[in-house]
């Protein structure tokens, strides 16, 4: 993880620390099970439990599990060498019937349930942040644009909630992605359950909470993973999308909204007048990271037979960098939609810049309906106007097309903010899981 866009919350979980607690934990966890089932004595299961201070919680723990891996070039073998060390003679019993994959796919699916929990209060937040500004917003008028070309007049507050739309569904995709994706295995060699009984991966799946693998072969199949980066990927992509919108709306020649620009802030080091976006545009570029981690777990679900460990050394950095960017890019946009300037001034400005092109469609439908004009006579009559010399509305006027007493009661933004109620309503009082 890069320390400039990690999340602490992400980088503990993903943390040396933590993942060795973890595989101490589902090795305990067995042991349990194997001793409830008569395979191993309880009298060890007590000394593996004694020694939980020695292998996974003394200071130097993490710095002795590497150190053996120098030599065992295998981290599972390093921590079961470790373990050994310091429990004695009862650790023969640990990792008994297990793969490391056993052990490396369950611990994955704890942390990426814990990294999902935190990846939704993040949205949570987000959303909240985007209700607030849209119902703030909901009647200020400014130009909507297709293309980047004035098309016809919007609302900010609608700007927004379409955004806030995107994160729900965001929000719906990771409500159910728990149960999709993190499965965990504890079946060993190639998954048949020959040397441990079922019954201990349905005591380890209960003792953690999650679900056990349908069908696992060495490894949990990567299409739940590739799913989890599609998942990551479209939030990226989300991100993006927002962050793109405020760039465009900041720019000098539109001036709409403008990232907050805190005291003390300096924005270029040879322009001093500047204050740039740099926020969002550090959003995009993060989202670009984001999303590149889709197709390498899309290339892992193609392993060789039973496993090989392609998808390792990819997973390694995958996982707990795209939590990490996801968390901190959602943290950075909520500030972001929180603290922004938004010039309703300036936007009014740009609405009426085009001399009312802007309701070019609406003098289209004037003239078919109350003028008896076909479409295309229609059409050539307001498209003449609009590339004509003149601003739009004269145009009208002399061209003998409408009157002034029309072109008035045409141009009026009302025709565009009419159902502006309509849309809030059923976008707020439509229920979703995760309200």
């Amino acid at each position: 993880m890069h320390k400039r866009y990690t999340c602490t919350d992400i980088e503990k979980i993903w943390s040396d620390e933590s993942r060795f607690q973890n595989w101490f934990d589902i090795e305990e966890i067995v042991c349990e099970a194997q001793a409830k089932y008569g395979n191993i004595p309880k009298e060890a299961v007590d000394d593996i439990t004694k020694g939980r201070w020695l292998c996974v919680e003394s200071g130097n723990f993490v710095e002795k599990i590497n150190e053996i891996e120098k030599t065992t070039k295998h981290d599972v073998l390093a921590f079961l060498t470790h373990c050994s060390n310091m429990i004695g003679p009862s650790a023969k019993y640990i990792h008994m019937g297990m793969t490391s994959q056993d052990l490396l796919d369950t611990c994955n699916a704890m942390q990426i349930s814990q990294s999902i929990d935190i990846i939704i209060d993040r949205i949570l937040h987000l959303v909240a942040a985007l209700k607030k500004q849209a119902e703030r917003h909901k009647n200020t008028v400014c130009v909507g644009r297709s293309h980047g070309i004035h098309a016809e007049p919007t609302t900010f507050g609608l700007k927004l909630l379409g955004h806030y739309s995107a994160f729900k569904r965001c929000l719906q995709l990771l409500s159910n992605a728990v149960d999709n994706i993190c499965r965990i295995k504890c079946s060993g060699a190639v998954g048949t359950y020959s040397v441990i009984d079922p019954k201990i991966e349905e005591y380890l799946a209960d003792e953690i909470g999650m679900l056990p693998e349908d069908v696992s072969t060495q490894v949990v199949p990567r299409d739940r993973f590739a799913l989890l980066m599609s998942y990551l990927g479209i939030i990226g992509g989300c991100i993006e999308n927002l962050a793109v919108e405020i760039r465009h709306l900041q720019r000098t020649e539109v001036g709409e909204v403008i990232e907050q620009f805190t005291k003390g802030q300096k924005g270029s080091s040879a322009m001093p007048h500047k204050k740039n976006p740099i926020l969002t545009e550090n959003l995009t570029g993060l989202a670009r990271l984001i999303k590149s981690a889709v197709a390498p777990s899309l290339d892992n679900i193609a392993l060789w037979h039973e496993r090989d460990i392609s998808h390792s050394s990819v997973e390694r950095i995958t996982l707990p960098d795209t939590f990490s960017y996801v968390s901190f890019a959602l943290k950075r946009l909520t500030g972001v939609i929180e603290n922004m300037e938004v010039n309703t001034k300036r936007m009014q400005e740009n609405l009426n810049i085009t001399g009312g092109l802007v309701y070019s469609q609406q003098v289209l439908l004037f003239l078919i309906n109350n003028k008896g004009l076909t479409r295309e006579q229609a059409y050539k009559e307001v498209q003449t106007a609009a590339h004509g010399d003149g601003a739009f509305k004269d145009n009208l006027i002399a061209n003998n097309v409408l009157s002034i007493n029309e072109v008035n009661d045409i141009f009026n933004v009302g025709y565009y903010t009419k159902n502006v109620d309509y849309i809030f309503h059923k976008v707020f009082s439509t229920p979703t899981n995760i309200d």
